[in-house]
């Protein structure tokens, strides 16, 4: 599908999944930019222009679950305890972003909410979520740094019935037992959509590199394999000639785009897994005395900063990625603790930046 038929898809659809039968409200102003250099309310969307849309599953399809078959009593949410755990520092604007409609939307829902955040090492999320569970929480909201790993917090939430959804990764684990339910993207169709996109600007023809994001995570993966899969699919032509890690962080994709740059002088487009390191790449070649749009760049995310880097002609595209799971995250639970049925798998539907629409939709990235 084409990012322009995606992008006039403004308004908020209801979803039906497998008994869930709720309109979802979902609002977007929470969560304006904060990233370095754009710092003004201006470009906040309105509810609706951002809100996370559901894509699948469609009503009354796929897997789903409730807390009878998960275990655990019903409650009212207004009476609960939440306890979101934030994975990475929040010098990322999607982590900004996040953490910023979570807590709107508990304080629109008056749930008390408990907060912590593992600052990018996997060792302390495990304890912080130790900890919220110490403390009280009677569900809990994670927002996963690493797929594996996650015995500990699982055994400790089992044994005391506490619901858990994951939000933008995945755990690895059985849902309906180990974890109700995952609100995410499509990652292997972000890295498809991100490979139209570079197979658009650069004719189909050239040497390209790949930086990596994290290691150890399903975002990973999937928007890799979703990359290359539809290269060598439909563009025979490109090369994947590089991949290396830039590890989600602007720094690691600047030094290793750098380094890239050094050693493939003639490299034509760069495959960053999310805004961050696209940045990072950006600064790079302007560091290499390169003009805008000689090294053609498609990233993941949404941020202000990249869809101005379209704007400026420094990036080819961006794929969104949505971090507002907010009004979604608190409806699965609101649902699912009453007793309704909730999907185990929540898919978003994401929109898209190119030159033809970045100026005009600025004020709908984050």
């Amino acid at each position: 599908m084409k990012p322009t038929e995606l992008l006039r898809r403004t308004s908020v659809r209801t979803l039906l999944a497998t008994g869930l039968v709720t309109s979802l409200a979902l609002v977007s102003g929470c969560a304006k930019s904060e990233d370095d250099g754009n710092k003004n309310d201006k470009g906040s969307a309105a509810a609706g222009d951002s809100g996370q849309v559901v894509a699948s599953p469609d009503a009354g399809s796929g897997p789903s679950c409730d807390i009878s078959a998960y275990g655990g009593e019903k409650l009212d949410l207004k009476n609960a305890t939440v306890g979101f755990s934030q994975s990475e520092k929040e010098a990322n604007p999607f982590r900004i972003a996040e953490t910023a409609s979570i807590k709107a939307e508990a304080g629109k829902r008056g749930v008390k909410l408990l907060t912590a955040n593992a600052q990018s090492q996997f060792s302390k999320q495990i304890s912080d979520v130790q900890d919220l569970i110490a403390k009280g929480a009677d569900l809990l909201v994670i927002a996963p740094l690493n797929s594996d790993g996650w015995e500990p917090v699982l055994r400790s939430a089992s044994a005391k019935h506490i619901p858990i959804v994951t939000v933008d990764r995945k755990i690895n684990a059985t849902a309906c037992k180990d974890y109700v339910s995952f609100i995410g993207s499509d990652f292997v169709e972000q890295g498809k959509r991100a490979a139209d996109r570079m197979i658009e600007a650069t004719g189909g023809k050239g040497d390209i590199a790949i930086l990596l994001g994290a290691a150890g995570n399903n975002v990973t993966t999937e928007r890799t394999k979703g990359f290359e899969d539809r290269v060598k699919e439909k563009a025979p032509g490109l090369k994947i000639v590089f991949k290396q890690t830039g590890e989600f962080s602007r720094e690691k994709g600047q030094s290793v785009t750098e380094n890239l740059i050094q050693s493939k002088p003639g490299i034509t487009g760069i495959y960053a897994e999310n805004d961050e390191m696209g940045l990072g790449a950006v600064n790079a070649l302007k560091g290499a005395g390169k003009k805008a749009g000689a090294v053609k760049i498609v990233t993941i995310d949404g941020t202000r900063n990249a869809v101005q880097g379209i704007v400026d002609g420094w990036i080819s595209g961006v794929i969104e990625s949505n971090p507002r799971f907010g009004p979604l995250a608190f409806q699965t639970l609101d649902s699912f603790t009453k007793g309704d049925k909730v999907a185990q798998d929540i898919v978003i539907q994401d929109s898209a930046y190119t030159d033809s629409n970045a100026k005009a939709d600025l004020g709908k990235a984050f």
